[in-house]
C-alpha cells in the first residue's frame, strides 16, 4: 500500500519531478537551496502560454534566483548567470539589464532580430566563421573524441516576443554559435547556440564564453551525487516538510563530497584541516595505509585519496584523481566508522 505524500504538489511524471534547485558560482561552491513544488496548472491546450504573465509561470523562479544571488553577492557586475535552454527567457534577459548583471544562456527560441523581418538564425547564416576551436569530449559510449568547432559571433538587436513588445524593450545582445565542422557519420553534430549581454570581440573571448558555459555541467554532477549517492529520490517520508529537511541534509553532504573532490585538484597545497575534522584525519591515518605513490603527497591530497580508497579507489600511480563515486562511497564508510569509534 502506498501512502501519498502531503504537500508535494502535482506530479505528472514520477521521473520528471525535481525537488531542489541549486545555484552555483565559478569557484564551484553553492549559494543557496530552493525547493520547488509544482502547484498544478491547466494543460497548454487550454491556455496560451504567451498570454500568461511571467509571475504566474514556473519560469518566474529563474528571475527570482537571479535577483537573490545578485543580492547575496552584493556586486552584480561580478555575477555571470549561466543557464541551459530552460533559462532562455526574454524576461530573464531584461531582468539582468535591470540588475546591471550578466547572463550566458543556451538558446532554444529563434527570436526576431534586427528590423523584425528575420530571426537570429537567419542573421547568423550570413556571419562568417571567425575562428576554430578544438575540443575533446566523450561520445555516448564514453570514448574520447576530438572535434573542431567553427565559431561565429555577432552583436545584434534582439526583439521581445510577439505580444510582449509593448512591455519589454529591444536588447543589444551577442549571439555565439559553435558548430562542429565535418561531423562523422552516425553521430549528431555538436552545436552550441549561446546568447549573452557580455561582449565577444575575438576568438579568445568566444572560447572563454564556451568554457564558462561548460562549467554549468557541474550542477549536473552535483545532482548525480544527490540522486545516486544520497539516493534522494528513493526517500519515503509522510510530508513534504520532512522531505525538504532530509534533502537539505543530503545537499550539504553532496556539496561536501563534490567540494572535496574538486578541492584536492584545484588547491592541493591547502591544509587538510579545512576539509576534514581532527577525528576524520585520525581515523583515515589509522585505517588506510599510504601507498608508495601517495606517501609524499600534500596532506590534503593524501587524506582525500585515503577517503577514496575506503570507497574502492585503487590509488595506483597511473590512476587519475579520485572521482565523485568513490568519494561518496568512502564518505559513507567513514561516517559509519565514526559512529562506532
Amino acid at each position: 500500500m502506498r501512502i501519498a505524500m502531503a504537500g508535494v504538489g502535482r506530479c505528472r511524471r514520477p521521473s520528471g519531478h525535481r525537488f531542489a534547485y541549486i545555484q552555483g558560482v565559478g569557484n564551484r561552491e553553492y549559494l543557496k537551496l530552493q525547493v520547488f513544488t509544482n502547484p498544478g496548472r491547466p494543460s497548454k491546450r487550454h491556455i496560451n502560454p504567451t498570454r500568461v504573465p511571467i509571475e504566474e509561470k514556473e519560469s518566474w523562479r529563474w528571475l527570482e534566483n537571479m535577483r537573490q544571488s545578485t543580492q547575496l553577492l552584493d556586486d552584480p557586475v561580478r555575477c555571470i548567470h549561466i543557464g541551459d535552454r530552460e533559462s532562455d527567457i526574454y524576461e530573464l534577459f531584461c531582468t539582468a539589464y535591470d540588475l546591471c548583471t550578466y547572463f550566458l544562456v543556451r538558446t532554444c527560441v529563434d527570436r526576431l532580430a534586427g528590423d523584425g523581418q528575420h530571426t537570429i538564425s537567419k542573421a547568423m547564416q550570413h556571419v562568417q566563421v571567425k575562428g576554430l576551436h578544438r575540443v575533446e569530449l566523450r561520445d555516448a559510449k564514453g570514448h574520447p573524441i576530438n572535434a573542431t568547432l567553427e565559431l561565429r559571433y555577432q552583436q545584434m538587436t534582439v526583439l521581445p516576443p510577439i505580444g510582449k513588445q509593448s512591455r519589454y524593450p529591444e536588447l543589444q545582445l551577442t549571439v555565439l554559435h559553435a558548430q562542429e565542422r565535418d561531423p562523422p557519420a552516425g553521430r549528431a553534430r555538436i552545436e552550441w547556440k549561446l546568447i549573452t549581454n557580455l561582449p565577444v570581440r575575438s576568438r579568445a573571448e568566444a572560447i572563454q564564453k564556451l568554457d564558462w558555459y561548460a562549467m554549468r555541467w557541474k550542477i549536473e554532477t552535483f545532482h548525480k551525487i544527490l540522486k545516486s549517492g544520497c539516493k534522494a529520490e528513493e526517500s519515503r517520508l509522510r510530508t513534504a516538510d520532512r522531505l525538504t529537511n532530509l534533502i537539505a541534509v543530503f545537499c550539504i553532504l553532496s556539496w561536501r563530497i563534490f567540494w572535496l573532490t574538486m578541492l584536492s585538484r584545484s588547491a592541493p597545497q591547502a591544509a587538510a584541516e579545512i576539509a576534514f575534522t581532527p577525528t576524520e584525519i585520525e581515523l583515515l591515518q589509522r585505517i588506510v595505509h599510504d601507498t608508495p605513490h601517495n606517501a609524499q603527497a600534500p596532506p590534503l591530497v593524501r587524506n582525500v585519496i585515503k577517503l577514496a580508497q575506503l570507497g574502492g579507489y585503487l590509488a595506483r600511480a597511473s590512476d587519475p584523481p579520485p572521482g565523485n563515486t568513490v568519494m561518496w562511497r568512502g564518505m559513507q564508510r567513514l561516517i559509519d566508522i565514526q559512529l562506532g569509534y
